[in-house]
């Protein structure tokens, strides 16, 4: 596909498809399936209308079909967002929402955030899809909730299955080009009040140059989840999360040992018929060890352990909520930064208000910070639904994104004076849901002031920028098809210059395409992105892509099922960005992997 493509060219079809509906009386169960219960935009369960937010959700049979081997392949080119890497297989990656930085983006497993607190961003080339259930990816500012960070959404993974009763375990194992390697083996299971998931997976790889003429740079990564719940006759609800990831990555110049991390326990009672309290407490760790020849090993090891609180009212349909949350961050490294620790403490609150077809949602936070004081954010959404199918929607909302250590600490780099990045965002979004197809539509905008930059040469920032766009999202299940297609088109902006901010996409177009052949499956992914610059000022252009990948599987025996994975069949080798060197970090192109797994009933 040519640098001039431009992927807005495919969106006119994708806004207009409303207009040729069928208005066929919905069915229940494929209108729970294509408009999912979600948790993440408002913390309590709710359709994705109900939410009155923008969602995307990967099921299971999603995250299995595409055949993941990093979780950045779940979210590329989703809805509004747009993913940059250095390089393939576990290299560092950068997760763009709404024009919005990668550390602007917060990411939870099973409630409990996952990040650095020395880069401020998360490590979502190590967090391994193949020990995830679901995904909910929300799009907009969510700081009222989530506090700091949250300004341009928020993804979590779940590690606990959503099926119906069953209990089994499973191992698979793979190969593919550039010697790549995984096994994997588990056991889940879904009662009436239990459910249990215990898994490991193990991937290897030779690896491809990750800048070009460079040489190949390899991959492992050993993952493991153990998981469960439990609700007791009593209505009490206990629940506990261990998942790890560790390995090494090579890079240009030498190589890091990495290791990602979570526990977490959470109990969740009823105190009243009217009042029910949550209680989580959780310990997440992001380290690494690098090596470089010449070179004394260096290390960043990061640590932040939170205890979370929420109280929950009802009063007839409407529900509220009042919490409270303390997060302390712990920095562990060999450069020694002017302060290794810094304690958060917030109070926030919503109200989910219930009108009949109307519906209100109202939140606000307050976060105080050892490091950077105290600030307080707002939310504030209403939605109104016209029939069974359609929803009109609009929000708004204040956010900030903290400071990291290395922005604040980091020698002759950091500056400790340095403010957090706020925001303003609005947004505008319509719906309709039918029995067998959905479509969705939203204008959004985000006035930052104060957007940090990091550079090789220190902490910058853009003093006011405009982040702007339309994101529409579409998809079809009938019969044995099932099709989605979703795409944006961004504007993403220095307000004083008019130029484009670094290393971000604004067109993304994406289309899933699937079938069921009997024992059969097949289906492919095509999606593409326009041109993106390295630097600021506009400065080292990056060529848009655009990519295909094909997939199939077969149950060839009770219990088997082998599947084949084919990413970037055309081998459409791309770059997302420039090394300090000048180097232009490139992709690996095509690889394939086959597997085999055995389920046990």
């Amino acid at each position: 596909m040519s640098d001039d493509m431009t992927p807005s060219k495919a969106l006119p079809a994708l806004i207009f498809l409303p207009v040729f509906a069928s208005t066929a009386t919905a069915n229940q169960q494929e209108l729970q399936k294509l408009n999912p219960i979600v948790v993440t935009a408002t913390l309590a369960p709710s359709t994705q209308g109900e939410s009155l937010s923008s969602v995307t959700v990967v099921e299971e049979e999603d995250i299995k079909r595409l055949q993941a081997l990093q979780f950045s392949e779940l979210l590329e080119s989703q809805p509004g967002i747009s993913v940059t890497n250095a390089g393939s297989f576990g290299k560092q990656t950068s997760v763009f929402i709404r024009g919005h930085d990668s550390s602007s983006a917060v990411l939870l497993v099973d409630g409990i955030r996952l990040r650095s607190a020395t880069s401020g961003a998360a490590a979502w080339q190590h967090l391994p899809p193949q020990m995830i259930k679901r995904v909910e990816i929300v799009r907009g500012s969510r700081s009222s909730l989530y506090g700091a960070d949250a300004t341009g959404g928020v993804i979590q993974a779940f590690t606990l299955p959503e099926t119906k009763q069953s209990a089994g375990g499973w191992v698979e194992v793979g190969a593919g080009n550039f010697d790549s390697q995984q096994y994997s083996a588990g056991f889940s299971l879904v009662e009436s009040d239990t459910k249990v998931n215990v898994g490991t997976h193990y991937f290897r790889t030779d690896g491809a140059p990750i800048v070009i003429g460079g040489e190949d740079k390899s991959y492992d990564n050993h993952s493991s989840v153990a998981s469960a719940s439990h609700t007791f006759a009593n209505g009490v609800k206990v629940s506990g999360l261990f998942l790890n990831a560790k390995g090494t990555t090579e890079y240009e110049g030498g190589e890091t040992d990495f290791m990602l991390q979570t526990a977490g326990a959470s109990v969740d009672a009823p105190i009243t018929r009217y009042w029910r309290a949550k209680l989580q407490v959780s310990d997440a760790r992001d380290e690494g060890e690098s090596f470089e020849p010449d070179s004394t090993p260096s290390f960043f090891d990061t640590q932040s352990r939170t205890a979370r609180l929420e109280n929950w009212f009802t009063w007839g349909v409407h529900e509220f909520v009042v919490g409270a949350e303390r997060m302390t961050d712990q920095v562990d490294s060999t450069t020694i930064y002017e302060e290794n620790s810094r304690a958060n403490n917030a109070y926030f609150a919503q109200a989910l208000f219930g009108f009949g077809p109307a519906d209100l949602h109202l939140s606000v936070r307050n976060d105080d910070n050892e490091a950077y004081g105290k600030h307080t954010t707002w939310g504030a959404s209403a939605g109104y639904q016209f029939d069974r199918q359609h929803r009109v929607r609009v929000s708004a909302g204040t956010s900030f994104k903290a400071p990291s250590f290395n922005d604040l600490y980091w020698p002759n780099y950091g500056d400790p004076t340095l403010e957090p990045e706020e925001a303003i965002s609005y947004e505008l979004g319509f719906g309709g849901h039918y029995a067998s197809w959905f479509w969705d539509l939203a204008l959004f905008q985000s006035d930052v002031d104060d957007l940090s930059l990091p550079s090789s040469n220190g902490v910058g920032s853009v003093p006011e920028a405009r982040l702007r766009g339309i994101e529409a999202a579409a998809g079809l299940e009938v019969g044995d098809w099932a099709m989605k297609l979703a795409g944006t088109v961004g504007d993403y902006e220095d307000s004083e210059t008019g130029d484009q901010l670094r290393r971000r996409a604004e067109q993304t177009v994406r289309l899933d395409v699937d079938r069921v052949l009997g024992p059969w499956s097949v289906g492919g992914t095509a999606r593409a992105e326009n041109h993106r610059f390295n630097d600021a000022g506009e400065e080292g252009r990056l060529p848009g892509y655009g990519l295909v990948d094909l997939r199939a599987s077969w149950s060839f025996a009770p219990g088997w099922v082998t599947k084949l994975s084919v990413k970037d069949v055309f081998d459409k080798t791309y770059q997302t960005g420039i090394r300090w060197t000048g180097d232009l970090y490139t992709t690996a192109g095509r690889t394939a992997m086959l597997t085999v797994r055995y389920d046990i009933r």
